[in-house]
C-alpha cells in the first residue's frame, strides 16, 4: 500500500457563508510529484492553502504524516515548506533578516541562510527591507526561504513565475533533488510542460469537489494532452 502523506477528510471551506470553495473534499497524497491544476478560479490556490495549513477548514480534516495541522501543529509542520504565488511577508524586516529567522526555525547555521542569498541570486539587496524590493525579488526571497534546511512536504503555488531562466533552471533541479529523496511535492500550476515527464498524479478541482487521477499515462505525448486538456478546464 502506498504511503500517505498528506491528507484531507470532508473538507469544506467558505470564504463567505453560501458561497462554498470546497465541499466535502477528501484527498490521500503520497510521496513524489501531484500536480494541481484547472482554469482560473477553479480552487486551486485555496486547496493549496488548505494543503499548506494556511488556512482552516470550517469542517473536516488536514494532515501531514498523520498529524493534524491545526491540532498537532508543530508536528505536523516541523518538514513542511510552502512558496505561495503572492508572498505575504513582513514588509520592514529585510531579506537577510527572513532568511536568518528561518534559519534559526530549521536548526540550521546562518551561514547557510547567507549561501541561499547568493544561490538565488539576492545577496546584493539582502539588507534591504521586503518594502524596497520587487514582487519578483520577494518571490525569490520565500523560495529562497523554502530551500533552507530538508523538507519532506513541499507545496508550491506557481513556482516559475515571474523567475528569469536562471532561477528557473535553480527550482527545478530543486525539485529534481527532493523527488529523488522521495519527498512529497505538490505544485499547482498553469506551466506543466516543466514538470510532466515527473509528475504521479494529478488533481483537479471543479465546482467544490476535488478529483485525483493516478496513474497518468506512460507516454509522454499522451500524459502531456491529459494534462493540458485538464489544465484548460475540459
Amino acid at each position: 500500500m502506498e504511503q500517505i502523506v498528506i491528507s484531507l477528510r470532508d473538507v469544506e471551506f467558505c470564504y463567505r457563508p453560501g458561497e462554498r470553495v470546497l465541499n466535502r473534499v477528501s484527498l490521500q497524497i503520497g510521496p513524489g510529484l501531484t500536480l494541481l491544476v484547472g482554469p482560473n478560479g477553479c480552487g486551486k490556490s485555496t486547496l493549496v492553502k488548505i494543503l499548506a495549513g494556511i488556512e482552516r477548514p470550517d469542517s473536516g480534516t488536514a494532515e501531514i504524516d498523520g498529524f493534524d495541522l491545526w491540532k498537532q501543529e508543530v508536528a505536523a509542520r516541523r518538514n513542511l515548506a510552502y512558496v505561495s504565488e503572492h508572498p505575504d511577508v513582513t514588509p520592514y524586516a529585510t531579506i537577510r533578516e527572513v532568511i536568518h529567522f528561518v534559519c534559526r526555525l530549521r536548526l540550521e547555521p546562518l551561514e547557510k541562510g547567507d549561501a541561499t542569498l547568493v544561490r538565488a541570486g539576492l545577496a546584493f539587496i539582502a539588507d534591504r527591507s521586503i518594502r524596497e524590493v520587487s514582487m519578483g525579488q520577494r518571490r525569490r526571497a520565500v523560495m529562497a526561504a523554502a530551500w533552507i534546511g530538508s523538507p519532506n512536504v513541499v507545496i508550491l503555488d506557481e513556482p516559475l513565475e515571474t523567475m528569469d531562466r536562471i532561477m528557473r533552471k535553480e527550482i527545478l533541479l530543486w525539485i529534481n533533488r527532493l523527488l529523488t529523496t522521495g519527498a512529497t511535492v505538490v505544485i499547482a500550476t498553469h506551466e506543466i510542460e516543466p514538470f510532466v515527464a515527473e509528475a504521479i498524479r494529478v488533481i483537479t478541482v471543479r465546482g467544490g469537489t476535488c478529483r485525483l487521477i493516478e496513474p497518468l499515462p506512460t507516454d509522454h505525448q499522451q500524459r502531456t494532452t491529459l494534462l493540458e486538456s485538464i489544465s484548460g478546464g475540459t
